[in-house]
């Protein structure tokens, strides 16, 4: 069973993580979504599968996520990406990573290219979704909505069966971490998995980020059945075997050269 750990970023501030501790040159970096935690499918499997390989493995909850320190409806990608950084850099400060992020994950490990670009080896995004905030609510939202928000700073949004208070400073903030207009370089190896059913976020987000990575040794992998979260015992099990090829390849190629 998977055992959870609070680490201090600051005084009053701990992130909630799940840390194998394992000797690993090599260490796979689990991102959850937007208000998820990692009390989902998709950690634990990533963590029983590289407990069982001896592989390296992090995850975290962002701050107002799951149990770690601070209010959701304070936090930004910007103040999410720098959790993420600090707990990298407390734990695992010269690791080589593979990212493995799910949904707005995927956002924040694309972020972490401009701080870990020479360490980072591969990245596998599961319905990734960066510009988010913009691209899939601020430009659906109607004008009375979008009244609200910039008048009273925030918005209770309905979605799937969820609700969350959206910030006006969330939304702004998004812009500041813009993906879509940047050109990746990194030779990584890049994996993309995305449900056809997927009504949260379009296939098309993925084709562009594979356009974005240049160099990378990239596929997309459409799952014929899979819905947004992509948390079925079988789509799981793509997921471990994707990240499996993945970190296979990274050991190789670096042997090699």
């Amino acid at each position: 069973m998977a055992k959870f750990k609070f680490i201090n970023i600051s005084k009053n501030k701990k992130i909630r993580c799940l840390f194998n501790n394992i000797i690993s040159e090599i260490y796979i970096v689990f991102l959850h979504g937007f208000k998820s935690d990692l009390d989902g499918e998709k950690p634990k499997a990533l963590y029983k599968f590289c407990k069982k390989k001896r592989i390296g493995f992090l995850a975290l909850e962002y701050s107002g996520h799951g149990k770690s320190y601070g209010k959701f409806e304070d936090g930004t990608i910007t103040s999410w990406t720098r959790d993420v950084k600090k707990i990298i850099n407390k734990k695992i400060p010269k690791k080589k990573l593979i990212l493995v992020g799910s949904s707005m994950g995927g956002w924040i490990g694309l972020n972490l290219f401009k701080y870990y670009n020479k360490r980072i080896l591969g990245f596998v995004g599961i319905a990734p979704a960066p510009e988010f905030l913009d691209r899939l609510m601020w430009n659906k939202f109607s004008k009375k909505i979008k009244r609200e928000l910039t008048k009273k700073k925030f918005y209770i949004f309905n979605h799937g069966g969820f609700e969350y208070n959206i910030s006006y400073k969330l939304i702004k903030d998004g812009r500041k971490n813009k993906i879509f207009n940047k050109i990746f370089n990194s030779k990584i190896f890049l994996t993309l998995l995305h449900g056809k059913k997927d009504d949260v976020v379009p296939i098309s987000i993925s084709k562009r980020i594979l356009k974005i990575f240049k160099n990378a040794k990239k596929k997309l992998i459409i799952i014929k059945n899979g819905d947004h979260s992509l948390s079925k015992k079988n789509n799981l099990k793509k997921l471990t075997k994707e990240v499996s090829l993945i970190y296979n390849a990274s050991k190789l190629s670096r042997t090699a050269g």
